[in-house]
């Protein structure tokens, strides 16, 4: 089938910027200068079809370098990939860091979602957009992962090189010196200021965190560093899935799903290659804690990503990592160089004749990609978004093959696992919830952050060494997919099952305190228009139900009893398609939050 380009080009800059990253042409049919190439030679076929993958990390080099990506930058880059541009057209306008119109260079992205809310952002952004000309576009941005530093910005500059910059705890005056000069802005906290335990004893978790400088391999190795993967290569790939398994480790991210029978399961499968993707695009409302770990302690999630591959047979894995994380991606480049340089990544790991590396892919502002099949097709370049099941990742996941997918927090725990062993591991906790547990606290407390409890601790334990406000009006669990509960029950084990039997979800472990300050009504409406903006758009139920919930909302914000009776009727209809009928968790939990509000909280009574 031919391609109709159209007659836009590319600029000598755009031009650049996808050249940096694919190389020269080789052909005409790529865009090359038809004086010195065979117009008579195209790439097709399998070759064609295997650099399809490559239209994510192209769009972000046009993106990065520019700031938007005009039709002429998208139709080269189209025929660098043989990717058809409408294809591509739709992918470039799924995210919403990218952008097909022409804005500024420089955009300001004011995270407006719960914990900036509740910190003032509406003022913020208010103060900033009036301080700031035509040269910065204003973005009013969902959950940028700063909660414990709300309200928070990102700055992001376009050039070679990209320049970013953050502001939180951010005012009109910190953000505006972010935009207009992200060189000279004030350099991030150490990510140890996001941990209130750091350096205490008995940490497991996070024991390194403020201890351990990041960017130093040897002070790594000197605290621990690569003892789990060498017990793991003492055992075997067999022995360290024995291992996830007796120790019951289950999915950090929500799902809850055994660990150890998912890696048996896709390495167990007789088709080739295995491949293995860590999820770091917590893009949950209130979540944070998979980027103080990658901040924090970087080499951490690079030698339990090692295990893992070692486990599952994989010699590439894949770090879909959150675009809105800077920092985190510029200290897991520097962790992954450091260890390929000293053959803990690469053809030899370690000497013991396995392969493995791990490549980065930047994600550019999705929720529905922390869905797990969403994921793959947005690394395979394609819309992210998700897929039926079956067949189920194991199967067939990541470019059709057998796939591992765990988060941060998930991968991080095989390593006390494999350190102490599986039976003092599974000690930790409860007999269905073992090990550690990480927690994002925020809101209205006076020490929020990440906190590392036991699996069985309560809510108000939690609450009292997070310092929680007088006055406190509802604890949210879970993030915006999860449930509110009312201040008399702090009781509450912080357990997966003791969440369930209370009626409420731990989801990913985001804690978000709110006291009498916060209008419940509008916060509620600001979760209902993160879903509406969030849904992939693929099914009717979410699609649909998603906006009919933020108009049902809209109208009795102000309304209470009888008033507000016709449309909480219809808010619980709407709720209940949704939750039976979308394909994947975002629809299926959009209803939940303003459900517990509505049923625990009594919101519109």
């Amino acid at each position: 089938m031919d391609l109709h380009f159209g007659d836009s080009k590319p600029t000598d800059e755009e031009r650049a910027a996808v050249d940096a990253l694919l190389g020269p042409p080789e052909s005409s049919w790529e865009g090359a200068d038809r004086s010195d190439q065979d117009l008579r030679w195209a790439r097709g076929g399998r070759a064609a079809r295997d650099r399809r993958d490559l239209l994510l990390p192209g769009l972000h080099a046009v993106n990065d370098r520019i700031g938007w990506i005009s039709e002429g930058a998208l139709d080269y880059l189209c025929r660098r990939l043989t990717v058809p541009p409408a294809e591509a057209y739709g992918v470039a306008t799924f995210y919403s860091m990218f952008s097909v119109k022409p804005r500024p260079a420089t955009v300001l992205h004011v995270c407006t979602d719960l914990a900036c809310t509740a910190a003032g952002a509406a003022d913020l952004c208010a103060g900033v957009e009036e301080a700031l000309d035509g040269g910065v576009h204003v973005e009013r941005s969902p959950c940028l992962g700063l909660c414990e530093r709300a309200p928070a910005a990102l700055a992001v500059r376009a050039g070679d090189p990209v320049r970013t910059a953050v502001s939180a705890p951010a005012t009109v005056e910190t953000a505006v010196l972010a935009a207009t000069a992200p060189d000279s802005a004030p350099e991030e906290p150490p990510a140890a200021m996001a941990v209130p335990q750091a350096g205490q004893d008995g940490l497991t978790l996070l024991r390194r965190v403020g201890v351990v400088d990041p960017s130093s391999l040897d002070d790594y190795r000197a605290n621990g560093g690569y003892t789990a993967l060498r017990r793991a290569f003492g055992l075997g790939p067999a022995g360290v899935i024995r291992e996830v398994t007796d120790s019951g480790l289950v999915g950090r991210g929500g799902a809850a799903f055994p660990t150890g029978r998912k890696w048996q399961a896709t390495a167990s499968q007789p088709d080739r290659p295995h491949y293995l993707v860590c999820n770091a695009d917590e893009s949950e409302p209130g979540t944070f804690k998979d980027r103080v770990i990658m901040e924090g302690d970087p080499y951490a999630l690079v030698e339990a990503m090692t295990i893992a591959a070692y486990a599952i047979g994989a010699h590439r894995g894949f770090l879909y990592l959150r675009g809105e994380y800077p920092r985190a991606i510029r200290r897991m480049r520097h962790a992954i160089d450091q260890a390929r340089a000293r053959g803990f990544l690469g053809d030899d790991v370690l000497g013991q004749g396995f392969a493995f590396d791990i490549e980065i892919r930047r994600g550019a502002g999705a929720y529905i990609c922390g869905e797990e099949t969403a994921l793959f097709n947005s690394i395979e370049g394609y819309r992210g978004e998700p897929r039926s099941k079956p067949p189920f990742p194991v199967e067939k996941g990541l470019f059709g093959k057998p796939t591992v997918e765990n988060n941060v927090e998930t991968l991080v725990n095989v390593l006390p696992i494999l350190t102490m062993g599986a039976p003092a591991y599974a000690a930790i906790g409860t007999a269905k919830s073992t090990g550690p547990k990480l927690f994002c606290v925020s809101g209205s407390v006076a020490r929020p952050g990440i906190y590392e409890l036991p699996f069985g601790a309560t809510l108000g334990e939690l609450l009292q060494l997070a310092a929680v406000h007088g006055g406190l009006r509802a604890v949210l669990l879970g993030g915006a997919a999860g449930g509110f509960v009312r201040p008399d029950e702090l009781a509450v084990p912080l357990t997966f099952e003791g969440t369930r039997e209370a009626g409420t979800t731990l989801g990913s472990g985001v804690v978000m305190a709110f006291d009498d300050t916060v209008p419940l009504p509008r916060l509620l409406l600001r979760i209902a228009r993160f879903f509406r903006d969030e849904s992939c758009g693929q099914c009717v139920p979410c699609r649909v139900g998603t906006v009919r919930q933020e108009e049902a909302l809209h109208r009795i914000v102000a309304r209470t009893g009888a008033e507000a009776a016709g449309d909480v009727a219809l808010l619980r209809e709407v709720g209940r398609a949704m939750r039976d009928a979308s394909i994947c968790g975002l629809g299926q939990t959009a209803w939940n939050a303003v459900e517990s509000a509505i049923d625990r909280l009594g919101a519109y009574e």
